[in-house]
This record gives C-alpha cells, structure tokens and sequence, in this order.
C-alpha cells in the first residue's frame, strides 16, 4: 500500500506499540514482545525492519487466530493449551513461525497427549460391545432402515408360551442366547445386532436383514403334542444360524441392494427361482436346501465356476472359525 512503510522500532520496555496481525489488533509493550529470544524480539530491539501503515500499525502477515495466546505465554512464560487437535497443531505452527522455543515445547507435548488419549479410546471403542434393546416396533424399524451394516436381531419372549415346555426346551434356549452373545462379541463391529425382548407372538426367533429388506428367519419354536397335552418345544439350529449370519455379512460394504445376492441369500427366493427351473428338484431335507443354497450362491457369482464345492468350502471354514470347541 502506499502508505506502507518500513522503519526500526527500538524503545523502552514500557513503550507500547500497535500491532496488526492478520487484520487482529493488538496493543501491548516492547518489554512484552522481547522477553523471549524470538522472531518478535528481533523485530522490536532494532535488529529487523517492521512494516508499518499510515495510522502507525505495525503489519505482521501472519493469521491473528492464535496471537493473543502467544502473548499471554510471552507474558506469563506460560498458557492453557487449547483441547482441540487442529487449534494445537495452528497454535504450533505459529510458535515455530515466531520462533518461541519454549511453546513450541509446550505445544509438541499437548499433541502428544492428545494423539495418546485419541488411541486410547480407538482401543476402548475397539473393545466395545454394543447390543441394542429395542422399545417399540417403530424403533426396530428406524435402525434397521438407517444402518449400513447388515442387520441380526433376535426375539425372546418367554411370557408368550401357553403351554409347558419339553424337557430340552430350556438348555436350547439358553444355548440361542449363548450364541448371540458369542456372535455379538465377534461381529459387532460389522454387524448391527438388535435384541428384542417385546411383546410378539413368537418365543424364540432369529431374523436376519440386509440394506433394510428381511433375507430370512430361523424360527426355533414349534408345538408338539403329547398324549395329554400339547407343549412348546425350543430348539437349538446352531448350523442355520451360523449360515445365516455368514449370508449377512456379504451384504457389508455395498452400496445398494443387489438382485442376485438377495435371490443367493433368501432361502424362500432360492427356492422359486429352483421351482422355476422344470430340472430343479424341491428340497426334502436340509442337507438338500443346503445344496440348493449352494448352487445359488455359484450361479450368481459369489461362489467358483468350478461349481458348489468352493462356496461350500468356504462356508464350511467359516463356520469352522466360528463354532467353539465343544471338547472344552
């Protein structure tokens, strides 16, 4: 500007000058600015030329954002550190920018202990199980609706029986709740799983959700009759459940429904598109719905060409890694 000149500011410690930093205004002493060996003590004890304007302001061109705390720490030798991350990391730049050791100090330190505290709670949140106990039907639809992740809700509703259980019926439902705690500790990070304890019709039941839309449900609940009366009957799937829950997960990472891997995962639409087919063979059993699923899965590409072996190998591995060891 016009009006800009360059002069040498030399004067008593008490001397007060008027600084511009960046459009921030500032007014403090020469004894202030020169008490640390920094840049700002070579400017205002003669040995560098300052910029100046027509109304006396002295123009450092630097962001004014941070220099009232160099200020006080220059007054003080010593300054509350700001808490978040980037205001740090700009406080620091600008303490190596003026060339105030001491702060550049503090400030290297500050980081430190934030970037220690940051990892610490990446562990802690690593660690972390978070099962969500749902209150109401339109809750459960708004998660399902609203997460990426594929989705494992189960419903136990004991105060539902009308009947008298069979004599298995309570270890079987224990080892339900056993399984979705395990599954939930290995997988909550990649799955949503949502525990519904609600008034519903149903005792024992597993659903199993990918992008919003239902793939399937294990019921493990049936009524039997006996000679004198009827009973609920709880069982235990274990290998349907594990299945299921392997379907689910390659619906991570997907940025829509897809077709193919919906008609691969959903038992019932595996079983129209066989139906559809005048040489496919209805299921019997479910070691034949299991090979149904299979050849599903390698006609629509998640599997090997080379046909169901590889789809079942890598089912089978998986559930191997999943299942616990039952000779503990």
């Amino acid at each position: 500007m016009s009006g800009d000149h360059k002069k040498i500011i030399k004067g008593s410690p008490s001397m007060y000058v008027k600084l511009n930093v960046g459009g921030s205004l500032h007014y403090t002493t020469i004894g202030t600015l020169t008490k640390h060996d920094s840049m700002l003590h070579a400017m205002f004890s003669g040995r560098m030329e300052v910029l100046t304007d027509a109304e006396g302001w002295i123009l450092i061109d630097r962001c004014g954002k941070h220099f009232s705390t160099i200020l006080n720490f220059l007054r003080d030798e010593s300054v509350p550190m700001p808490e978040n991350q980037r205001d740090l990391e700009e406080l620091l730049s600008e303490a190596r920018f003026y060339c105030i050791s001491e702060l550049v100090e503090e400030c290297e330190a500050a980081l430190r202990k934030c970037e220690n505290a940051l990892r610490q709670w990446e562990a802690e949140k690593e660690a972390t199980c978070r099962v969500t106990l749902i209150t109401s039907q339109r809750e459960e639809q708004s998660l399902i609706q609203s997460t990426s992740r594929p989705v494992v809700k189960l419903l136990v509703n004991r105060h539902n029986n009308k009947y008298s259980y069979t004599s298995s019926s309570d270890d079987n439902l224990l080892k339900n709740l056993e399984l979705f705690d395990r599954l939930s500790l290995r997988f909550s990070r990649r799955v949503l799983f949502i525990k519904d304890v609600i008034g519903s019709n149903e005792i024992c039941l597993w659903s199993f959700y990918g992008h919003g839309k239902m793939l399937t449900e294990v019921c493990c609940t049936s009524i039997v009759y006996a000679t004198d009366r009827k009973h609920t009957k709880v069982e235990f799937p274990e290998a349907r459940i594990y299945e299921e829950t392997l379907n689910v997960l390659l619906y991570e990472h997907r940025n829509g429904p897809d077709a193919d891997l919906m008609l691969a995962t959903s038992v019932r639409g595996a079983a129209a598109s066989s139906s559809s087919n005048p040489a496919s063979v209805q299921c019997t059993s479910d070691d034949e719905e299991d090979l149904l699923r299979m050849s599903a899965l390698r006609l629509s590409g998640v599997g090997p060409s080379g046909g169901a072996s590889g789809a079942q190998g890598q089912l089978a591995s998986g559930l191997s890694r999943l299942r616990p060891n039952k000779n503990n």
